[in-house]
């Protein structure tokens, strides 16, 4: 591609000015409603390009300016004119306006950035229903979620302090924040998808979208539906084993993002877990059959700040334990904190073995010991949780399951990591 493009000469930034303009336009062609189409986009668009390249070659900035300036007016003037009332076409005109600033773009050199912004505007405005739909779907409280979850990212993260404090200097404010930031946004992402797609999809995938919220919850809310309706016991084992087999997945894309050169051996150990669990999820679905309709559950607001500073204070605790134990009683303690920590909350646990094994403070079997542990510990929680609310029905069909991850899970770590 770039050997094309520099055959092409000057020519190039107007062609591929114009192939964005033609693909903002065919959208905007295919609706009806709008004022503008193929030709007309692939013009603005042009028109941006020799914007730019007339105040770059004359030494005039203004002349680009005063060309969106003349190309507004022209649309604003479009709408005036017109008699109908049912569209005021506002979203055609600043597709228009993204157009023209797209071609200024690639005459400065930023293809990539100009095509990929060309991309993602297409498909905002041909999906224009789907989003429609979905913001109607949101309640207050996901609303409250969305700007918490922002509030998190984007006011709290940026101004601590990126230094280490405290006991062996395990403590950086902003390390722990962003680790709250992460699970935060893979829990709201869950939740989002939840909220979205409902629960009349099935148990399968309430299974992986719940597990992604919250495994914990998941499984809390369909034991107790069980155990209020027992004709629910094995889509409720579908749901709950699920929701746990996620976790694996979830802990994939931790280990991956916070430490990658551990992913290779991390994902190796999960891929035991998560294929014996597989097997026997395959044989409950054939023998479940058809699926009753599932009961609306209920979440929490996983980005609630009360719950955020929580998490926050008990991935520091958890990390300043591992540090000390295992400065103390070497690999000994760090894995009584790996399971002791791992029946309520394995996420802690991870992110802590993840950053002292990026401190070089743990070796790479270490820091795969102290999950596994937290793992199998969490496993053996929510099956104690799972049969101890929904009976024994619920027990004859979970604890296959949560046995299965957990003998594929120490099978691997037998033949990968020991």
């Amino acid at each position: 591609m770039p050997r094309l493009l520099e055959a092409l000469g000057p020519l190039a930034p107007f062609l591929i000015s114009m192939a964005i303009g033609l693909l903002i336009g065919l959208e905007r062609e295919r609706n009806r409603s709008a004022k503008a189409g193929l030709r007309t986009f692939a013009l603005v668009s042009l028109a941006g390009t020799l914007g730019a390249m007339l105040s770059s070659q004359t030494d005039a900035p203004w002349m680009l300016g005063a060309g969106l300036l003349v190309l507004g007016g022209m649309m604003v003037g479009v709408h005036l004119r017109d008699d109908e009332d049912d569209d005021p076409g506002t979203t055609t005109v600043a597709a228009v306006v993204v157009c023209y600033a797209l071609g200024a773009l690639v005459w400065y050199g930023h293809n990539q950035v100009a095509v990929t912004l060309a991309i993602l505007t297409t498909v905002l405005l041909y999906f224009k229903t789907e989003l429609r739909g979905a913001s109607q779907k949101l309640t207050r409280k996901d609303l409250v979620s969305i700007l918490q979850f922002a509030v998190l990212s984007f006011v709290i993260l940026p101004i601590l302090p990126d230094e280490n404090f405290g006991p062996y200097e395990t403590l950086n404010p902003y390390q722990t924040w962003l680790m709250v930031v992460l699970i935060s946004g893979l829990s709201l992402a869950g939740y989002a998808a939840l909220r979205l797609a409902g629960q009349r999809h099935g148990a399968l995938l309430t299974g992986l979208l719940g597990g992604a919220a919250s495994s914990t919850a998941t499984t809390l809310v369909f034991a107790r539906n069980t155990r209020a309706d027992p004709t629910l016991t094995g889509v409720a084992a579908i749901v709950i084993l699920t929701a746990n087999w996620v976790v694996l997945i979830r802990l994939c894309i931790v280990v991956a993002v916070i430490a990658p050169d551990l992913f290779a051996l991390m994902a190796s150990l999960f891929a035991g877990g998560a294929l014996a669990g597989m097997a026997y999820f395959y044989w409950l679905w054939r023998k479940v059959g058809r699926q009753p309709v599932l009961p609306e559950m209920e979440m929490k607001n996983p980005t609630e700040i009360r719950a955020a500073l929580g998490f926050g204070a008990m991935y520091a605790i958890v990390l300043l334990a591992a540090a000390w134990l295992s400065d103390v009683a070497g690999q000994a303690g760090l894995y009584a904190v790996a399971l002791a920590s791992g029946l309520t909350d394995v996420d802690a646990i991870t992110l802590s073995s993840l950053r002292l094994f990026g401190a070089t403070t743990l070796t790479a079997n270490q820091t795969a010991s102290a999950i596994v542990l937290a793992v199998g510990a969490n496993i053996v929680f929510k099956a104690i949780l799972a049969t101890s609310i929904g009976g024994r029905a619920l027990a004859r069909h979970v604890l296959p399951g949560f046995a299965a991850v957990l003998s594929g899970l120490a099978l691997a770590y037998l033949l990968v990591a020991h």
